[in-house]
């Protein structure tokens, strides 16, 4: 079954979350190609159609007490989403009340500011890339001006080769970009 069916069979399901979702004060817009409802333009809950189940997502759902346990943490994609399973659509229809007051938690948990913030991510200089540094004083001079994410990009990018003579290509490539202020992967931004 590819994706497109999927989501077809999953249709009337999508409909009954969306008629439970119009209930509250959430705004419905589409991101990533599915419903997603937004509080003051802050994504709370997503809605999406997968190949046994449809689920609702909780941008924020690690903050849900879940007294119900009906939220499944699916940590890999990220921390702090939890996610509503459904197989059907009686399913859904017996489970509108609990729905409810899950989002209800949800928007009060968003009015009082409870978000996970992202870890920073510190940019380690290895000492190869740091001599580069130290004996091109204008190459170090315009890395500095890099943001922290464009700096990390480039030193992974160097780090990231095992042979030396990769690590040179490598540098010759990017010198010209470091001094433009450009970012290694602008171009896919």
């Amino acid at each position: 079954m590819d994706k497109k069916s999927d989501k077809s069979k999953w249709d009337e399901s999508i409909d009954a979350l969306k008629s439970i979702l119009a209930k509250t004060e959430l705004v419905e817009t589409t991101k990533w190609g599915v419903p997603t409802y937004t509080y003051e333009g802050k994504n709370l809950i997503g809605i999406n159609a997968f190949k046994d189940y449809v689920g609702i997502w909780f941008f924020n759902g690690v903050f849900l007490k879940d007294a119900k346990k009906k939220l499944v943490d699916n940590a890999t994609t990220a921390k702090s989403m939890r996610q509503w399973r459904f197989t059907s659509i009686e399913e859904i229809a017996d489970s509108e009340k609990t729905i409810l007051e899950y989002v209800h938690e949800s928007i009060e948990n968003q009015k009082s500011g409870l978000v996970v913030k992202p870890e920073k991510k510190q940019t380690v200089i290895s000492e190869y890339f740091q001599s580069l540094l130290d004996t091109d004083a204008g190459f170090a001079t315009a890395f500095a001006k890099l943001t922290p994410g464009k700096q990390r990009e480039f030193t992974d990018y160097i780090d990231s080769a095992k042979r030396e003579e990769t690590k040179n290509a490598r540098v010759e490539k990017i010198k010209p970009m470091v001094m433009e202020g450009i970012g290694l992967n602008d171009k896919y931004r």
